[in-house]
């Protein structure tokens, strides 16, 4: 028969496991690890070129939608829900790619062959490259497990259609949320505002959907299968990390920020660059995050990283 303390350490090992284990005694020197890690293959190089790729496919991607979308949905309703969420990507400047993208349907007339292929082409270049970079911070996953490249064609599109789907149900809730919001309840002798509550679940929502993206994202970038507790660990870290960031951002650009003086009409594309780039850093710091858990016990953890280096 086990000891109390023989049972609890099993106990322990059965319901964390001893990579989590690992973690929880050494979190600053895991952190520092995947900071190393993250330098030496350098992501930052890779964010930068993930955001510019990123830059290239975030209007045709979303006249895409928007154009497939507007057939079941109201537009107008459907530019609200777009113009929301995408303060969570490019704070401050989602008004001015709404402004855009209700010019285009405005005026679009008749979408020809030709459009309509450089759309879907443009749309897809920021998946593609994405697909790279991950490959660079699961290298011992390429290494193992190559992926035939026909799946690595059609992932965009599949995941373009996906985000598509997903905007819609997004939508239908968010507009549920904000009836509600309009309505008021008697409680106590009192009449009561549900537009507070409103607020606070179109909020949880949107926090909800940015991880289950940034999950998705990791579970289907890498090669080969990642479990999807570990995507989930990434798709937390990115979305806390993003958070905080945007909130900084958001402030930074009210208060502190000169950049309209120095660009002068480039403004909406270098901030929208700049947090894109911000963005495309801590989603490959999640996937960082990622790699590093899956190697705790495999590789050693006092080990320098290899910088990467091209052919």
């Amino acid at each position: 028969m086990k000891s109390p303390n023989a049972l609890q350490r099993y106990l322990s090992l059965r319901l964390i496991g001893p990579a989590a284990q690992y973690v929880l005694r050494h979190p600053g020197q895991f952190a520092w690890g995947v900071l190393k890690a993250f330098r030496a293959n350098q992501g930052l190089l890779l964010a930068g070129a993930v955001a510019y790729y990123a830059l290239l496919s975030i209007v045709p991607l979303l006249i895409l939608t928007v154009i497939a979308l507007t057939n079941v949905i109201d537009a107008r309703e459907l530019l609200h829900t777009l113009g929301r969420y995408l303060e969570w990507l490019v704070p401050g400047q989602s008004a001015a790619i709404v402004a855009e993208l209700a010019h285009f349907l405005a005026n679009r007339g008749e979408i020809g062959w030709l459009l309509l292929g450089t759309l879907i082409f443009f749309s897809s270049l920021a998946f593609t490259v994405l697909e790279s970079a991950m490959s660079v911070i699961f290298l011992h996953r390429v290494v193992a497990r190559k992926r035939r490249f026909i799946f690595s064609a059609l992932i965009p599109y599949a995941y373009i259609l996906s985000l598509g789907i997903g905007l819609l149900l997004v939508t239908l809730v968010a507009g549920s949320l904000q009836a509600v919001g309009k309505e008021n309840v008697e409680l106590f002798g009192r009449e009561w505002s549900l537009n507070g509550l409103s607020g606070v679940l179109l909020y949880l929502l949107g926090f909800a959907g940015e991880v289950f993206v940034l999950t998705s994202v990791y579970l289907v970038m890498p090669a080969g299968r990642l479990h999807w507790t570990h995507a989930l660990i990434g798709g937390i870290t990115a979305a806390v990390l993003w958070e905080l960031t945007r909130h900084v951002l958001v402030w930074y650009f009210a208060t502190l920020s000169q950049v309209n003086i120095v660009y002068g009409s480039l403004t909406t594309a270098i901030v929208v660059l700049l947090s894109l780039e911000i963005a495309a850093a801590l989603l490959l710091l999640g996937a960082q995050v990622i790699s590093e858990y899956e190697r705790i016990g495999v590789a050693d953890p006092k080990a320098e990283p290899k910088d990467f280096r091209t052919a």
